[in-house]
């Protein structure tokens, strides 16, 4: 026979018990054992989601924290990002979204506990992989290895940071939310490339972070020989065959990647709820005690963040609460579920004896038993096979590639496969006004290209780009001149200008003319630039502009990768059989500006008095120029966006904060998508991808709380030439919903901050059909069954209609009899937003 499943009123009373903990205002004694975190000598479970606070705002920290926290997290995990907080050296910078002691507070003020991830390289997909660019420039630097200058720097800052967390007693040894701290970042995975020295400088961010004395264990993840006192940690999809390099440490996952991030000209990667929670309980029934979703909420790249080079502005991860926070249903829902049920068995998982059982391949059963009581899990790696097993003379059958949780070893409550959670669809809305095309009224000034004047920089060498702009700006102009003779032997050929560069797009202009522009292809960020050329007799100039998106973040001697024309530059004539190559790369002085003319005039704040905008002749399709327009904000309260299709490439502000790099012209690609997304089986970012052949980004997020009800204005820098007409703000909501769930639990519908009006399908017996999930296409469709209880419409209808969400017990109880022989009957649910 196959176990059924318990009741969903008992496990509704766990869940609210759960819910009801209260963490401690005074844990000041944080230890570990090799079966857990500590707090005032009690076993933890934790179970963590990262949340960066740059990747939002202030004013939506709360309702995240909150989220996260009726999402069954107790614990909120941060990196901290150095080229934020002190972009030019010993010049620091902690307000707006870079107030990290309010976003600690705020995690405390929801009773949560906090990791901080100090690094302070960070990776993260941010640029410089969090490191400012003027460390790039200190002499005789080496970054992440044994190197006294950067170590200097790097101890400054870490040290700066504890004490501003001790000064605000935020340490949980001081009372405050942070039980953990990180010191580096995956060293590990890069650590072989900079030989003795790269364990040498691990050693000392061990010694020099116990040396800060916080009173909470130091974490490094990715760190196979961490030195005592440090803890290491796991980071990817799986982690549950883990083991610390320390019998007595506890096994610890930092990041367990709820998706993955997007690049331009890539498409948009998911990862199913039912792998995620797989991978979840699968570690937990090993013997994890802590665990973090990286990300939980991934955010947006505001300004110029967004590393890579190539990552998107958004920074949505496909994580549980998505771009805009809202919960990204079934995957919110359905981790809900698993960590409120985790949670219910923090003791046994942390005190309980502990029995393996392997029935067959990949096949197996983890006891937990506990004052008298016994928890059980029954895991199933299989990719391809359904497993029935026999525990305790009772026939369970374990889908494959899922994990069962038997809270009391005989009745499964959860399925890691058997998602009971609401699927949702966001829709993207707009005012009639907005619909209409030409709705914004624009303005536009050019921007200004720079040639050789008086007090520019020079050099006779081409010079990296951060070297030169230390990442002050996206641009740097290289400008030359070049004199051409009678007697020159390139005079009267056919000539070439021939550029390489790594500085992802390069801009060419000679005496005035822009010859074109070329950019890197993903993943290819080396090119040469060749466009026919005609010089003048007498003095040429060259001006060349080059641009970065997003510096390097990863890799051994990261930081050394070249940004930036790198040469050679070259003039070449051609000349029958063998060509005349006049080499410019160190036979010329170079002159340098970094940053574009409307950034030195801050024309992105789009004010009058700082410079003159024109409203006649608007011109499209053309590059350099600057647009502005002004608008109302959108009613309500549903997250903004903004759609910039039409455009090209280029920067957009609203009230002068940046929404982030907007590259609306790169087209994913083609191929490697597919409506469908097998759960079964080992994730990869490849395995289930939408939206090739699509803008890989269109839509900008517009935080709230950048806007005013009305006069909101809106700055655009296009780069490679656009048309500003079809430009429209809209709203992000919910359009639909559905959800399934088996006889004995509880079906929760909502349109997340909006009533549902009205419901498309509902019927409870053997409906078929399932609900769409996010990489599926078309409309949701059910269909009716064989057998139906008569009245599950009109039922549903009454109690969900009207409301913003709505709960119902799903047996026969409260549905009617369906007059279904099958032993599980469902319930399933479309409801209209």
């Amino acid at each position: 026979m196959v176990a059924t499943m318990g009741s969903s009123s008992s496990f509704l009373v766990l869940s609210l018990f759960v819910l009801s903990f209260c963490l401690t205002c005074n844990a000041d004694q944080i230890t570990s054992d090799a079966r857990g975190i500590m707090i005032n000598g009690e076993r933890k479970i934790l179970i963590s989601g990262s949340v960066h606070y740059p990747r939002s705002t202030p004013e939506m920290w709360p309702d995240l924290i909150q989220k996260s926290k009726d999402g069954g997290l107790n614990t909120i995990d941060t990196y901290v990002f150095w080229d934020l907080h002190e972009p030019q050296r010993r010049q620091y910078d902690f307000t707006g979204n870079k107030d990290l002691v309010r976003f600690i507070k705020a995690i405390q003020a929801q009773g949560l506990y906090a990791v901080l991830r100090i690094g302070p390289y960070v990776c993260a997909e941010w640029t410089y992989g969090g490191f400012p660019v003027w460390l790039h420039n200190q002499p005789s630097i080496q970054l992440r290895t044994n190197n006294t200058v950067y170590m200097s720097e790097m101890q400054t800052f870490t040290t700066m940071i504890v004490d501003m967390m001790k000064k605000e007693q935020l340490f949980a040894s001081q009372g405050g939310p942070i039980i953990i701290s990180q010191i580096e970042n995956e060293y590990g995975n890069v650590m072989r490339a900079y030989h003795d020295a790269g364990v040498q400088y691990i050693n000392w961010c061990a010694q020099m972070a116990a040396a800060l004395d916080t009173g909470v264990p130091w974490i490094m993840c990715q760190q196979d020989n961490a030195p005592q006192p440090m803890i290491n940690t796991c980071n990817g999809y799986y982690c549950d065959q883990f083991t610390p390099n320390n019998p007595n440490s506890p096994k610890m996952w930092t990041e367990n990647w709820s998706g993955w991030y997007k690049n331009w000209g890539g498409s948009d990667p998911h990862r199913t709820a039912e792998d995620l929670a797989f991978s979840v309980a699968r570690f937990y029934q090993l013997g994890g005690t802590f665990q973090n979703y990286y990300m939980y909420h991934g955010g947006t790249n505001f300004g110029r963040t967004a590393g890579g080079p190539y990552i998107t502005t958004s920074y949505d991860y496909d994580a549980p609460l998505n771009e805009y926070g809202n919960k990204n249903q079934p995957k919110w829902g359905h981790l809900r579920d698993l960590h409120l049920l985790l949670l219910s068995m923090e003791k046994a998982l942390t005190y309980g004896d502990v029995k393996n059982v392997d029935y067959e391949t990949l096949t197996s059963a983890t006891i937990y038993s506990y004052q008298g009581k016994s928890s059980c899990f029954f895991g199933n790696s299989n990719a391809d096979r359904d497993v029935t097993i026999n525990y305790g003379g009772v026939n369970y059958t374990i889908p494959a590639w899922s994990v069962s949780i038997l809270p009391d070893c005989s009745n499964e409550v959860y399925n890691t496969a058997k998602v009971n959670s609401q699927y949702s669809t966001f829709v993207k809305k707009g005012s009639e006004a907005e619909n209409e095309p030409n709705s914004l009224q624009w303005t536009w000034r050019g921007e200004t290209i720079q040639y050789i004047t008086p007090g520019r920089f020079t050099a006779s060498e081409l010079l990296d780009q951060k070297t030169v702009a230390e990442d002050t700006s996206d641009y740097l102009y290289y400008m030359t001149t070049v004199d051409i003779s009678n007697d020159d032997p390139i005079w009267g050929k056919d000539l070439t200008l021939s550029v390489n560069t790594s500085g992802h797009i390069l801009h060419a202009f000679v005496n005035g003319e822009h010859i074109g522009y070329q950019y890197a292809l993903l993943g290819q960020f080396e090119f040469q630039f060749r466009r026919s050329v005609t010089l003048q007799l007498g003095k040429n100039e060259i001006t060349l502009l080059s641009a970065t998106v997003g510096l390097t973040n990863y890799g051994p001697d990261f930081d050394m990768v070249n940004q930036g024309i790198h040469g050679p530059v070259q003039i070449i004539a051609s000349n029958g059989s063998a060509d005349i190559i006049k080499d410019l790369s160190n036979n010329n002085q170079w002159a340098y500006k970094a940053g574009l003319n409307g950034e030195d005039k801050k024309i992105f704040l789009g004010r009058a008095r700082y410079n003159q905008w024109k409203s006649d002749n608007l011109p499209v399709n053309r590059s350099f120029v600057w647009y502005k327009a002004t608008f109302d904000a959108p009613p309500g309260e549903d997250p903004v966006v903004v759609d910039l299709m039409g455009l090209g490439k280029g920067e957009a502000w609203v009230n002068g904060h940046s929404l982030g790099r907007y590259w609306p012209s790169y087209i994913a690609r083609g191929e490697g998508c597919s409506p469908e997304c097998d759960y079964r089986g080992p994730y990869k970012a490849e395995k289930c991808n939408t939206n090739c052949g699509n803008p890989s980004q269109r839509w900008y997020h517009v935080p709230r709380s950048f806007l005013a009800s009305t006069d909101n204005r809106l700055v655009l820098f296009e780069e490679f030439g656009g048309n500003p007409s079809s430009v429209t703000f809209q709203t992000v909501t919910v359009g639909n919903a559905c959800a399934n769930a088996r006889e004995g639990y509880t079906l929760e519908l909502s349109c997340q901050g909006r009533a549902i009006s009205g419901i498309k399908f509902a019927s409870f017996g053997d409906p078929q059909g399932t609900c769409g999930k996010p990489f599926a296409t078309g409309s949701q469709v059910f269909e009716k069954g064989t057998c139906e209880a008569a009245d599950s419409l009109s039922i549903i209808q009454k109690l969900c209609v009207g409301k913003y969400s709505c709960s119902i017990d799903v047996s026969e109880q409260i549905l009617g009899p369906a007059g279904c022989t099958a032993d599980t009957k469902r319930l399933a649910v479309e409801a209209i937003c």
